[in-house]
């Protein structure tokens, strides 16, 4: 027999999940914020965190808790936004779950069961934070971090290296070798092209010396593999770098799958500073050409997206961070994020505002002097317009 307390805890769920999202008052023209995050734990199906069985489970106790839903990748599928989700248990090792809604913006519903994805090998701990990418190949295929342990006896140092699984349905996957990079120890937060270069598959990369560290690691790369079933990297050129005292000090990554656009390959990507009181993650764009997707051809100063309010909070604070986006036949562009390791909301722009911000706004100056010049310039154009 079901316990009793579940169908009150049902009903309260699917009130959150049946809740309509509004556009918040936030403006600057670029995108649309909406009120209320789109995936929580709250959102977690009852059954895949309590027994429901009153004989086994008299005081309904979370058997299989989940601290967080975070970090989704994004596609369109059927006429249906698809949400492949980064969804932490309390143990603290994450796994994939498929979310659907019909509009994009609420209505998220996880399926029936979570992703079964095939270990390689003995090593390989927790797997998270995966990229979606239509190819023109045919496939689906998810790029994702997959943590190893290291030989050592610190338990604190792990491995990252760069999973690859492909699918047609986002329900039945086939797991790959992971990438291989030559000239880079550790891969984190690596996307896929959907189209070919040079007859090969093409990826951004991040170069890293360690696990959390970047090193010699210059920013996002760019690289080519012969074969997806056996993806080996030779060399990456460095396409957005990191630099000093900019919102990419001290490293960035790919996050979205490119979306390709008449003006170039439009990256949403990560950054991230240190603090006083710890790192900050934000969100910003730039644009690669679409022949030579290796050479950024627009890169706006500043960030994009950045926590507020309440995204400020939670396991990993003062964090926002995307690896997934769906660009929609009207142009509508809905940009995925989490913040602070804990939620996932939407941003909703389209192809048109983003490319304006990507190559109307201006590149960082690098300096205050050369900045506030630029302020300033905006400020006369803005004063002789007001008094015309």
């Amino acid at each position: 027999m079901i316990h009793e307390k579940y169908a009150g805890l049902h009903e309260v769920q699917e009130e959150l999940i049946m809740k309509k999202n509004r556009k918040t008052a936030f403006y600057n023209g670029i995108y649309d914020r909406y009120e209320n995050p789109v995936l929580t734990r709250e959102h977690i199906p009852l059954h895949w965190r309590y027994d429901l069985d009153a004989e086994t489970n008299p005081y309904f106790q979370e058997r299989l808790g989940i601290n967080a839903v975070f970090n989704a990748g994004a596609i369109k599928l059927d006429g249906r936004y698809c949400l492949v989700a980064r969804v932490e248990g309390n143990d603290r090792k994450s796994f994939f779950a498929v979310a659907e809604s019909e509009n994009g913006t609420d209505g998220f519903r996880f399926r029936d069961f979570p992703i079964i994805m095939p270990p390689l090998d003995e090593k390989e701990t927790n797997i998270y934070d995966m990229r979606l990418t239509q190819h023109e190949d045919g496939w689906i295929y998810g790029i994702f971090c997959v943590e190893k342990s290291a030989d050592t006896s610190d338990l604190s140092e792990a491995v990252a290296t760069a999973g690859i699984a492909r699918t047609k349905d986002l329900t039945d996957w086939e797991r790959l070798p992971d990438l291989v990079t030559l000239r880079s120890p550790q891969q984190r937060n690596v996307t896929l092209l959907p189209e070919f270069v040079d007859g090969k598959y093409a990826f951004y990369t991040r170069p890293m010396d360690g696990f959390i560290e970047t090193g010699s690691g210059g920013g996002i790369g760019f690289g080519l593999a012969d074969d997806i079933t056996h993806a080996v990297i030779d060399e990456e050129r460095m396409t957005s770098i990191r630099r000093y005292h900019t919102i990419t000090e001290s490293k960035n990554g790919a996050g979205a799958a490119p979306i390709k656009t008449e003006k170039g390959w439009l990256n949403i990507a990560h950054g991230v500073r240190n603090t006083a009181a710890g790192l900050r993650y934000v969100i910003y764009c730039f644009v690669t050409d679409l022949k030579e997707p290796w050479k950024v051809i627009a890169e706006p100063g500043g960030y994009l997206i950045a926590p507020l309010r309440g995204e400020r909070t939670g396991d990993v604070s003062n964090v926002v961070f995307t690896n997934g986006a769906i660009a929609d036949d009207n142009g509508d562009v809905y940009i995925y994020y989490a913040s602070s390791d804990t939620r996932l909301h939407v941003a909703v722009s389209s192809i048109d505002k983003l490319l304006d911000h990507a190559f109307s706004t201006p590149e960082d100056a690098l300096k205050t002097s050369e900045c506030v010049k630029q302020r300033c310039s905006l400020i006369k154009r803005n004063l002789e317009l007001m008094n015309m």
